[in-house]
């Protein structure tokens, strides 16, 4: 079996942190036989090139300068902070569809998945039905909360899932937003950790003080003001809150976290891999804030929360998008309210005085992605979907 993958993103280099979980899937699916090539946009004149021995053909749509559409932020969010890049997206959207009609003229793929359908869906529908490439779609839930700002998507939507002979979604939560626009069969197929295994499930020691952890983009739907103001009220003497990463409200972040809690929060900055290891593992509890932005997007899955659960740590996380998917309340990690920071002061505090609660919340969340989150049942569901289509 031979198929295309198209989407807006994928390592750029081998040490290159975009995307790992549709790098690891990639891997997985090679490794189940299958051969893979990847069509996505160049970035600032990047040539097609190989990450992990597999071929990725780089697609040209304007002067290297312009070429930043995507990678290090959603194209989305980067179209909402820069209007002016909206006018990248119609010499995307054709030299992408140029570019797929030639690479499956010269291969003979049996198959297209694509990544967020929009608009990649329209890349890949001229060579689909010009070859008669049957073509999957793979919906992650950002291009689904475009609608509420460009009520235009969703009929575009409706028909690109009409000629589609499968769709997967990475959450129950994405899977309704599908049906919501059109009434069709959606496959459940999350993302596996990205990480090697971590045996233990025994808790982290304190070491001087409780480290409550995040890792991610700093960007509105992360939910990040509201852990500052959760930390604000925490004993810095006892409680660390440490966010790593960074974005585009970064110094806004750091401002507010000067003002109201500059003893308890530290920003790490961009981490390494080793050092984010490293960050993992002197942690005492992970937390994702998330909460509904502006633009109406949030959360279609958090993947970081099963590499934070792999390594052993608690979990608390915001009760919104598909966060329920992986935390299930008192169960495998603390679910509160959005936007409520004195739910997450409670939760910190709860979980600190209470390290049975900890324990079982970390047994729990392992057994639970061991059976829904873990790499053999996703790739084997994704190959057994394949079949069916190809059938």
């Amino acid at each position: 079996m031979k198929i295309l993958i198209i989407g807006s993103v994928y390592p750029r280099f081998d040490a290159d942190s975009e995307v790992p979980w549709l790098r690891t899937s990639v891997m997985k699916l090679k490794e189940a036989g299958v051969q893979v090539e990847i069509l996505c946009p160049s970035y600032q004149g990047l040539n097609s090139h190989e990450i992990d021995g597999t071929r990725v053909h780089r697609f040209r749509y304007a002067k290297p300068s312009l070429e930043i559409l995507t990678h290090d932020e959603g194209a989305p969010s980067k179209m909402a902070n820069k209007p002016w890049m909206q006018l990248l997206a119609i010499p995307y959207i054709i030299s992408g569809f140029i570019k797929c009609l030639q690479l499956c003229r010269q291969e003979k793929f049996d198959l297209i998945h694509v990544h967020w359908p929009f608009p990649h869906g329209l890349i890949a529908l001229g060579a689909a039905k010009w070859f008669k490439i049957p073509m999957v779609l793979n919906f992650h839930g950002a291009e689904l909360l475009l609608i509420k700002k460009h009520a235009w998507v969703a009929p575009v939507l409706r028909f690109i899932l009409s000629q589609s002979q499968a769709v997967f979604a990475n959450s129950s939560f994405t899977a309704q937003k599908i049906n919501s626009i059109r009434k069709t069969e959606v496959h459940c197929s999350p993302y596996g950790t990205t990480l090697s295994s971590q045996e233990s499930t025994e808790l982290h020691p304190v070491e001087n003080k409780f480290r409550i952890l995040f890792v991610g983009r700093h960007i509105e739907r992360k939910g990040l003001i509201y852990l500052i103001q959760a930390a604000s009220k925490l004993d810095s003497s006892c409680f660390e809150v440490r966010i790593a990463g960074a974005g585009d409200i970064t110094p806004e972040l750091k401002k507010e976290a000067e003002i109201i809690a500059p003893k308890t929060v530290v920003f790490t900055g961009k981490l390494s891999s080793e050092e984010l290891k490293q960050e993992y593992q002197k942690a005492n509890v992970f937390v994702l804030p998330a909460i509904v932005d502006k633009k109406g997007d949030t959360e279609g899955l958090g993947v970081v929360l099963i590499e934070a659960i792999e390594y052993g740590l608690p979990v608390v996380a915001s009760n919104v998008g598909g966060i329920p998917d992986v935390i299930i309340n008192e169960q495998t990690g603390l679910l509160v309210e959005a936007k409520n920071s004195d739910a997450l002061t409670n939760a910190f505090l709860k979980l600190k005085s209470d390290q049975a609660l900890s324990q079982k919340l970390v047994s729990g969340a392992r057994a639970h992605i061991r059976k829904y989150f873990s790499w053999k049942p996703i790739i084997k569901n994704q190959m057994e979907v394949y079949k069916s289509v190809l059938k």
